[in-house]
């Protein structure tokens, strides 16, 4: 299966990811044989080289470099914080119009490293826009109706599970989240709705060319997922233009093909 390539030069290739893929081989799946890494190197017949993560159950826009030297120019822009990064969550709950949020968390405890300690807490600033909302007659919780927000997410820091614990922390989780949701509207979305996945899209990377300096825009479309939802929810209208999509256009059928939704989720992504 090819990989949906959103742009492709002589030093750098952007990947819109597919839920369900590991950015590399790790410890958090041992039996799984699929990587991005591996799969976009044999498709373009060359190695490649990753500039940031993306946990496995989140999908969108992933950068590669083509050379060390390139990978190294990108990397240096995360560090510098020269990258804008936007995210598309479904959450529970009405969440408020605009939150700015200033919460330092420490790293999540590594289960696969071997005398692991609690570090410091670090920065962690975020931006939450609410762009609609949703309230369906179900009886999931404690209420016999059940609300949903569709929410832009711009982190201004790049911790581990930053947009994740965020929203838990703002008792608005992610729908789908096996480590900070909550399960029985995420089973309510897997059973429903057809919906098996965290409902989390990094739907567009700005950032800029290591070479020309030019600046760069990737937007990722969505999957067959999330345009269902957004249909289901009648939330067209209030998606980002750049995500806007024709009824009778497919999506790429890399994208729906990757679900092996577990617990074991969690990679060094937001």
């Amino acid at each position: 299966m090819d990989l949906d390539i959103l742009y492709l030069d002589n030093e750098l290739v952007v990947i819109n990811k597919p839920s369900g893929l590991l950015v590399h081989r790790s410890e958090i799946d041992r039996h799984e044989t699929r990587f991005a890494l591996q799969l976009l190197r044999n498709q373009l017949g060359q190695r490649v080289y990753p500039v940031h993560r993306l946990d496995k159950p989140t999908s969108g826009v992933l950068a590669f470099a083509l050379s060390q030297e390139m990978a190294s120019l990108i990397t240096d822009q995360w560090r510098q914080r020269a990258v804008d990064k936007r995210y598309l969550a479904i959450v529970r709950g009405w969440m408020p119009e605009f939150i700015h949020l200033d919460k330092p968390m420490a790293p999540p405890v590594d289960k696969y490293a071997k005398h692991e300690r609690i570090k410091p807490e670090q920065e962690a600033i975020t931006d939450f826009r609410s762009l609609a909302h949703a309230e369906i007659p179900v009886f999931i919780d404690k209420y016999p109706q059940s609300r949903y927000s569709l929410v832009e997410c711009i982190p201004h820091t790049g911790r581990k599970h930053q947009l994740r614990r965020h929203l838990k922390h703002l008792s608005h989780p992610i729908i789908g989240d096996a480590r900070y949701g909550k399960g029985r509207h995420s089973r309510y979305f897997r059973d429903q709705l057809q919906a098996p996945r965290l409902l989390l899209h990094a739907s567009q990377l700005t950032m800029s060319h290591p070479v020309s300096g030019e600046t760069l825009v990737f937007n990722a479309p969505l999957d067959g997922i999330w345009r269902r939802l957004v249909q289901h929810f009648d939330w067209y209208a209030a998606l980002p233009e750049a995500l806007r999509f024709n009824e009778q256009d497919t999506p790429h059928p890399s994208l729906d093909c990757f679900l092996n939704v577990t617990d074991e989720d969690d990679e060094d992504g937001i």
